[in-house]
């Protein structure tokens, strides 16, 4: 059973529930003023919140947030999108904000680029032992501050480190690090507040 603590985020600016087990990465070592990134402290996981600029034109709908939440996805994927398939795009409630307040998730996969076998003919290339990373991005549209928050939790899946069997996303079978990092998401839809909004125009 994941036991949550509540999490200050962005100097106390906004606030939510994460799992006890997840360490503050800046801790470790720098991260961007616009990211908190925390990192599972007995895994791989990562949940990551980003400030962005707003992008696309103004006004909302399925239309244009879902065009946001492509254009978000390329840039977190960047020259991997071959190698992203979307499963399934979904609007979002978070029970803290305004309902006028946009929010969509998708969950995505993302498969690694082998190694190529003329290349590691020639130098001796390390063997890939992340089988996929499952993405869980949700995206808040924030239209009145020109803001899009991103939350992203990746789930890296390493070969010996799961069950294999039980994870067949053509069937609905998620797993189990897949489904923590669902429960994990909608703990922060659940939970998550902003305390002030003057932060948006900081970043």
């Amino acid at each position: 059973m994941t036991t949550y603590k509540s999490t200050p985020l962005f100097g106390g600016a906004l606030i939510c529930d994460l799992p006890s087990n997840f360490a503050d990465v800046s801790l470790i070592r720098q991260v961007p003023d616009n990211q908190e990134v925390y990192i599972d402290k007995d895994g791989f996981t990562s949940i990551i919140f980003d400030i962005n600029e707003r992008v696309g034109g103004p006004g909302s709908g399925p239309e244009i947030d879902g065009r946001a939440l492509t254009t978000h996805l390329e840039d977190l994927v960047g020259d991997d999108l071959d190698r992203v398939k979307v499963w399934n795009t979904t609007p979002t409630l978070f029970s803290r904000l305004d309902d006028d307040i946009p929010a969509y998730t998708l969950i995505a996969t993302s498969s690694p680029r082998r190694p190529d076998p003329a290349a590691a003919a020639e130098e001796k290339q390390p063997e890939v032992k992340t089988n996929f990373t499952a993405i869980i991005l949700t995206l808040v549209r924030l239209e009145r501050e020109k803001t899009d928050l991103l939350i992203t939790i990746n789930v890296p899946h390493i070969r010996g480190e799961y069950e294999e069997e039980d994870v067949d996303l053509e069937l609905g079978k998620q797993g189990k690090l897949i489904g923590d990092a669902v429960d994990y998401a909608a703990k922060i839809w659940e939970t998550f507040k902003v305390k002030d909004w003057g932060l948006f125009n900081e970043v």
